[in-house]
């Protein structure tokens, strides 16, 4: 009996339209234990080098780990991966919400999508049964309305609805795969990929309890996580959830504003989340299981900026890309547009990040009227910000360049532009600036999904003895500046960052601060292994290092692994004003990491010797191929 999973797969060939049932290896389960290695795994097994991201050959997967689904706190995230069309390698992006607690409790860990069918059809599945239908009648519809269908179609008010939204049916490079309307697989372009094999959704309802090895001792561990999570780092994020960034931020100086120009915002009094709670706040929201509740649902009764509370209220890195990232002071304006890339399957910082992009284009001279079709698209003006999050989703004027990201629209508009492009491997940076942490922007380098904000390390949260704790049990206790860039703050990346990779196999969203043996005593429970930390932190190592050995394949190398020019610039104002790496002691970092990794510096690949001591040589066979 297998514990944590079904040990099966649900294949789905959209060319020839069928659906079959795969069995998974227990002995995998175990090695990869889910999520990121369903993706990467399945990619470097079964994917073509160099196919097309926007090609019937790419794989589109919806995966779980052994703790999505159970009803513990924490236990709604899953995983959406593919080959991303916005940065040419690895995409695995994860949400919360329900969808992916519903999948697991249809009786399946993951969906394995291939080919593209001819019309737009959708995935609906029922707990063990699954079909394809016909979804032309869907297609080019808003989300919430095209989720209702679907519930209506199924006769399950309570089915979770995944959807590639406009965006992604016009295969807009920022398009994510939209979940419930209001939470996002937001990252890398799947809403592009989804929308190229004309899918138009996955429908899923699930009414089965996963299976668990122990489930006193599994329950035990979630109950003390609900009944003292405020005891923990969660507390901060069930009073004022992810906005209360702004502030920290802001008083740090090292709040993202126009484009990354400066680290602080005179309007960020607008935007903050007291502004929010206070003017358009009507309720809190939560993911499967989850008692910190971190979500806020918002309405705005305007005729200017009307929204919507089905589509739920905008957390920090959507108002950072909408607020002070594009010089708007009004959290009615970022929570208006919030529901549009909601509603039309944009993801709010590739999006955001590029409108920003733009408006810095446009007051250097580089854009003009002539452009943008008369649009004033300078800072500020939010008006015109919010006609750009359409004209992009339609692929309309500027929108049909500005929607494949800022790299590509920089090397289309020229004349320097790219100095002004905030980006890593193309994917767009979130609403954390590497100048006020220093291993932060070491992560984001050598993500092997871009600019990545979740898996990559914070390090405001190791610099004394209580932020360092949560390292201790890896082998890392040193705690060290944000400002540090010693061959120590990049072991401290390594370590930080891998476990944060073990929440992208299990399933346990970031904000849950079980401490790492909680998690492996909750592992263990739920599946039966005798496992540790050092177990699992090894399976986030190989899911990471398989990760980075098909971007290589792909040709991705380490000319990739760096930041943008703009991240190199001091920062005009504020405590951290004029205080920054130069490019020779981030160079430096990078080699100290790669030497950590054991990383190929001729390729950014896994050395073989690594690849076989994580047990998964046949990676560099693949490799060797090459």
């Amino acid at each position: 009996m297998t514990y944590g999973h079904w040990g099966k797969a649900l294949r789905v060939d959209l060319t020839r339209g069928t659906i079959r049932t795969e069995t998974l290896d227990p002995t995998d389960l175990r090695r990869y234990v889910g999520g990121w290695w369903f993706i990467a795994h399945t990619l470097l097994r079964e994917l073509p080098p160099g196919a097309d991201p926007l090609g019937p050959e790419n794989i589109l997967i919806f995966t779980t780990g052994p703790i999505t689904g159970q009803p513990l706190a924490g236990g709604g995230r899953h995983m959406v991966g593919a080959k991303s069309p916005l940065t040419g390698g690895f995409a695995g992006s994860e949400c919360g919400g329900f969808f992916g607690a519903e999948l697991k409790r249809a009786g399946w860990d993951t969906v394995i999508i291939t080919g593209a069918s001819e019309t737009p059809v959708y995935l609906a599945i029922q707990d063990g049964e699954a079909s394809l239908r016909p979804a032309d009648h869907l297609w080019g519809l808003e989300t919430l309305e095209c989720q209702t269908r679907i519930r209506e179609e199924m006769g399950e008010r309570l089915a979770r609805v995944a959807q590639c939204g406009i965006a992604g049916e016009n295969l807009a490079l920022v398009a994510n795969v939209i979940h419930d309307v209001n939470r996002a697989a937001g990252r890398t372009g799947l809403g592009a990929v989804m929308g190229s094999k004309r899918l138009k959704a996955v429908a899923v309802r699930g009414t089965q309890q996963p299976p668990v090895a122990d489930a006193d001792r599994a329950r035990e561990i979630g109950h003390w996580f609900r009944d003292h999570y405020q005891e923990t780092g969660s507390a901060v994020f069930s009073t004022l959830g992810t906005m209360r960034m702004v502030r920290v931020h802001q008083e740090a100086g090292g709040l993202p504003t126009r484009n990354f120009q400066e680290g602080q915002f005179d309007g960020f009094e607008g935007i903050t989340a007291e502004a929010q709670q206070e003017q358009i706040t009507v309720r809190r929201d939560t993911c499967y299981g989850c008692p910190v509740r971190c979500k806020w649902v918002v309405e705005v009764d305007d005729e200017r900026y009307p929204v919507e509370p089905e589509y739920g209220g905008p957390e920090y890195e959507t108002t950072g890309s909408f607020g002070h990232l594009c010089g708007v002071d009004d959290i009615r304006i970022a929570a208006r547009a919030n529901q549009l890339c909601n509603a039309y399957g944009l993801d709010t910082i590739g999006t955001g990040v590029t409108i920003a992009f733009a408006m810095e284009c446009y007051e250097r001279g580089l854009l003009g009227p002539d452009d943008t079709d008369g649009l004033e698209l300078r800072f500020g003006n939010g008006d015109a910000m919010l006609e750009m999050i359409g004209r992009m989703a339609r692929r309309e004027g500027l929108g049909d360049l500005l929607c494949q990201g800022s790299r590509r629209a920089a090397r289309a508009i020229g004349g320097g532009a790219e100095q002004y492009a905030v980006q890593v491997k193309g994917q767009e940076v979130a609403m954390h600036d590497p100048r006020i942490k220093y291993g932060h922007g070491l992560g984001l380098a050598v993500s092997p999904t871009g600019a990545d904000h979740m898996h990559s390390v914070h390090d405001s949260g190791y610099q004394d003895a209580g932020g360092i704790g949560a390292l201790m049990p890896l082998g890392y206790l040193d705690p060290l500046p944000y400002d540090d860039l010693s061959v120590d703050k990049a072991r401290m990346v390594r370590y930080a960052m891998m476990w944060r990779v073990t929440y992208n196999l299990t399933g346990i969203c970031y904000f849950h601060f079980y401490t790492p043996q909680q998690v492996a005593d909750l592992i263990g429970a739920v599946t039966g292994w005798n496992t540790s930390v050092q177990e699992l932190w090894l399976a986030a190592e190989r899911a990471y290092d398989m990760a980075r050995a098909f971007n290589a394949r792909e040709g991705i190398g380490p000319e990739e692994d760096t930041l943008p020019p703009r991240l190199f610039e001091p920062l005009p104002a504020g405590p951290k004003a004029d205080k920054v790496y130069s490019r020779e002691e981030f160079e430096r970092a990078l080699a100290d990491f790669y030497r950590l990794m054991s990383w190929d510096p001729e390729t950014g690949a896994p050395t073989r010797a690594k690849l076989e001591d994580l047990g998964v040589g046949w990676v560099a066979d693949e490799l060797d191929k090459m």
